[in-house]
């Protein structure tokens, strides 16, 4: 099976193209990904008789914690690596050819944000700054590089020269994007108020075991009222994808062309459900061309008619029943 091209991918324009492409990007990773040829084996798949989308068996994400889910044999360019707390297992992902990440991120933003060079991008991740190996500063790097501003950047704990730069790109009426990880837009809002009603901020991340645990429609309330903004952006990715849906309010995101989210039963993971049920997170994303591009995640959620969705919450190991493929 011939491998799919960046131009086929990223030029994605209805279903039927996406249809086309997920099939053939199926056939090449079942053939030339040892670990996901490994698990469709164990399936009793041939992988031949796959001729829908809804039939592609999706890889368990745990297994990136413990293989090196790889379909090319190119060597490694950057592996990223998954935040945990002390002796957690990460997952790790080896990507043997980072172009694929790059186009993919830059033409999502540009298509759900427009033009990076409109913007001033703010970067408030200390977590993500403290480790190495994290795919979201990589982005967020490459953003803050690409919209050409000296006044884009990165900030750590030092809070007051983000307030200062905020009041100025007030002042100064310019677009401006701030990405935080939540537990740091939640500290820094605690010491200073924010009334800028046409600034972007665009949670990602969670608590990461720094602050308690809050649903979706509380801490938003309290992030609109502590920047002073109508809704809160999110963005959804994860270490072993190369792509991201975006949020611009209430929680609901929208996949580029090139990625679908797709529920299962959370009691039969081979079960796929329809539209507006909850249930696990199933991710196609066909940029990640070089690893594999069908992931059974570990989130609940709801998708819609319309292709957008709702993250829920998350289920542990526990909770996946019906699968003894997990152990590799």
């Amino acid at each position: 099976m011939e491998k799919a091209g960046k131009e086929q991918i990223f030029g994605i324009k209805n279903s039927a193209d996406f249809d086309k492409a997920a099939l053939q990007v199926f056939q090449y990773q079942a053939e030339y990904c040892t670990v996901y040829s490994e698990f469709i084996k164990g399936l009793a798949i041939d992988p031949s008789t796959i001729t829908k989308v809804e039939k592609i068996p999706f890889l368990p994400i745990e297994f990136f914690k413990s293989q090196a889910v790889v379909t090319s044999h190119d060597d490694v360019e950057i592996t990223f690596t998954s935040s945990g707390t002390t002796g957690m297992i990460t997952s790790r992902h080896h990507v043997t050819d980072v172009s694929w990440y790059i186009e993919s991120f830059r033409r999502a933003f540009s298509l759900f944000y427009g033009d990076i060079k409109d913007y001033t991008i703010l970067a408030l991740l200390p977590a993500y700054l403290e480790r190495e190996g994290s795919s979201l500063i990589y982005m967020a790097d490459d953003l803050i590089r690409q919209s050409n501003n000296a006044d884009s950047g990165f900030y750590l704990y030092n809070h007051a020269d983000l307030f200062h730069q905020l009041k100025l790109q007030q002042e100064l009426k310019k677009p401006t994007l701030l990405l935080g990880v939540t537990f740091a837009l939640l500290n820094f809002i605690e010491l200073y108020s924010v009334n800028f009603p046409e600034l972007i901020v665009m949670e990602t991340g969670g608590m990461k075991g720094r602050r308690k645990e809050m649903i979706r429609e509380e801490l938003h309330d309290i992030l609109c009222k502590g920047f002073g903004v109508k809704s809160i952006h999110s963005e959804y990715g994860m270490t072993e994808l190369l792509s991201q849906a975006y949020s611009k309010g209430e929680g609901i995101f929208n996949c580029p062309p090139w990625m679908k989210i797709i529920t299962r039963d959370t009691n039969d993971p081979f079960t796929l459900l329809e539209t507006d049920k909850t249930g696990g997170i199933n991710i196609i994303d066909l940029a990640n061309i070089n690893s594999c591009s069908f992931i059974a995640t570990q989130d609940l959620g709801r998708v819609y008619t319309d292709g957008s969705f709702e993250v829920l919450g998350r289920f542990d190991n526990a909770d996946i029943r019906g699968c003894n493929l997990l152990i590799a």
